[in-house]
């Protein structure tokens, strides 16, 4: 089973521009990892599209991790590097220039795409 990885970023933009990413997610059979760095930045975030995406997460199975401690991109840089097949959900230009794995990217404003 493929693996994908979910940052802070992604989540909030598909939740902003209405995308079922776990629906997407599960039907291409992927497990999804969300760590619990990435779930205390959306915390933090006092918008309301981390609200919604919050309570989105709670809906929603997925498998939590824990990357240790520090910022959390570079904690998924180090955990991408360690898993070469995992595929990394990001927006994020600075991640998706430092890693070489597959990208799960948002592709027209409503399509998901693995690059």
């Amino acid at each position: 089973m493929k693996k994908v990885i979910l940052d802070t970023n992604f989540i909030i933009t598909c939740v902003k521009q209405k995308i079922d990413f776990f629906e997407y997610l599960k039907f291409q059979g992927m497990e999804i990892l969300i760590p619990k760095q990435v779930i205390k930045e959306t915390e933090n975030l006092k918008t309301s599209n981390a609200k919604l995406s919050l309570k989105i997460l709670e809906k929603n199975q997925f498998k939590k991790i824990d990357l240790g401690k520090g910022h959390v991109d570079k904690l998924i840089i180090n955990f991408a590097r360690e898993n070469p097949k995992i595929i990394v959900a990001t927006l994020d230009r600075e991640l998706k220039n430092k890693i070489k794995n597959n990208k799960l990217i948002i592709r027209g404003k409503k399509k998901l795409e693995v690059i």
